[in-house]
């Protein structure tokens, strides 16, 4: 959980002298002084409108603190002082967008599976089959190989091989049976 800076002690409100015209004082920008009243007065409703806006506590806490900080280093922006709530309100507000920004990524990030990466090995011993089906596969007769590329790689049906050969449903079964036949005894021959 996130410390909160304590409540900044009691200082008297600065009073400007005679010299001070109004106008220096708006120049200036908004005062630590007063940002500090703000603080004091203000930072329970800031964190009830975060809370409104995210769901969680310490998330809500870190909005409003980080809030703080930002108009605090940028309080010389904000001329009138009368606005210095309203900057504060609307940088709770941007916060909280860019905080349910990241989280909303980060859940995205999470939902999608890590595909599972075969080993070194499995990939070397893979390759190894697929090369020695390839030199099994040539080694077989023209029809054999043109039906089980079309049954088994292209997934046809018998049907569907047997028209797009132009031979008869039985031819298929039968250059397909001898053609397994064939790719099991040349698969278990020693290379």
């Amino acid at each position: 959980m996130p410390v909160i800076a304590p409540m900044p002690a009691a200082r008297p409100a600065r009073i400007p002298n005679q010299r001070d015209g109004a106008e220096d004082a708006t120049a200036a920008g908004t005062t630590v002084d007063h940002l500090t009243e703000t603080y004091r007065a203000h930072y329970s409703s800031l964190l009830r409108l975060a809370a409104l806006l995210l769901d969680d506590t310490a998330s809500c806490e870190d909005v409003v603190q980080e809030a703080f900080i930002r108009v605090h280093s940028a309080r010389k922006r904000v001329r009138d002082r009368d606005k210095t709530l309203a900057y504060l309100r609307q940088t709770v507000v941007n916060l909280s967008r860019s905080a349910l920004r990241r989280r909303i990524l980060g859940l995205k990030l999470l939902s999608k599976p890590m595909p599972d990466m075969a080993s070194a090995e499995e990939g070397a011993y893979d390759q190894l089959e697929r090369d020695s089906l390839i030199k099994a596969m040539k080694g077989l007769q023209r029809r054999q190989r043109e039906v089980l590329v079309l049954r088994y790689f292209a997934d046809m049906t018998e049907a569907q091989v047997a028209e797009t050969l132009g031979i008869s449903l039985g031819s298929v079964k039968a250059y397909g049976s001898r053609g397994i036949a064939a790719l099991r005894v040349a698969m278990e021959a020693p290379a």
